[in-house]
């Protein structure tokens, strides 16, 4: 099986960490099953090391992760596909969630679609100089629904709504702003340096404590929402709308609600 996902513990970081690195940078980091299987077993991995107090989630190429990997098509009906894709994105969001191990983003690159729900569900996210962001699902007749699990909890109301609507592109000192991620930083290198540093100083039992004070409202929500923002999510995806919005893009055209 191709490597999608490097993975690399202490004794190749030479610290008290892991790395866990999306590495497709051909179709921009897209969230393949394979890409995703091996996401999960990095994740697995780090938690399984009693070296590793925190993982860090990066990326190789100009984008941290373009969302779904829409190449994936299949013979069976739509309705189910996009179903069955909405919850392979709820499971590898809410394993990043559910860690016992601090996750921090090293983000330096473009981030759309369900590149979001990963950054939301991080702990701590740093963003580079050459980060942009936006959510332009309203553009093809969809909504961000499965990432709002770990975007809803982070935004703010006035920013989520502004984004959420407008699909306009934003970058790293707005997403620190708007609380997206933690911080924006010219050296990502170097400002997670600095956090592993210091989370480094924590105590396994202290870090996970600590971290599930901070997430058990959002897996609250996940139990609570993910079912139904899966149906929706592929409602929105086989309607339509979402198939002019979709062939659109892709022809490169104003879609046909736009006067």
């Amino acid at each position: 099986m191709e490597t999608l996902v490097e993975y690399a513990g202490p004794a190749e970081t030479g610290g008290p960490f892991a790395r866990v690195t999306l590495n497709s940078p051909h179709n921009r980091n897209a969230l393949s099953t394979a890409l995703v299987e091996q996401l999960h077993q990095g994740l697995r991995d780090a938690a399984a090391d009693p070296g590793v107090r925190a993982v860090v989630l990066g990326h190789t190429g100009d984008t941290f992760c373009a969302g779904a990997d829409l190449s994936e098509a299949g013979g069976g009906d739509p309705f189910d596909m996009a179903v069955a894709r909405a919850r392979e994105m709820t499971a590898v969001m809410r394993d990043i969630v559910s860690s016992p191990l601090p996750v921090i983003a090293a983000i330096d690159g473009h981030v759309r679609a369900g590149g979001f729900g990963l950054v939301g569900a991080c702990d701590i996210a740093v963003a580079g100089p050459r980060s942009t962001f936006a959510l332009t699902e309203a553009r093809i007749g969809v909504a961000p629904a499965i990432i709002s699990l770990t975007l809803l909890p982070k935004l703010s109301p006035r920013a989520a709504a502004r984004y959420y609507l407008t699909g306009e592109t934003f970058d790293a000192a707005t997403a620190a702003d708007i609380g997206l991620v933690t911080m924006a930083a010219e050296d990502v290198d170097a400002a997670v340096g600095g956090l592993l540093a210091d989370v480094g100083r924590g105590s396994p039992q202290g870090l996970a404590a600590s971290k599930a004070l901070t997430t058990a409202a959002v897996l609250e929500g996940f139990d609570r929402d993910a079912e139904r923002l899966a149906a929706e999510s592929a409602r929105l995806f086989v309607s339509e709308e979402a198939r002019e919005g979709m062939l659109a893009f892709l022809q490169k055209r104003t879609p046909g609600w736009v006067s």
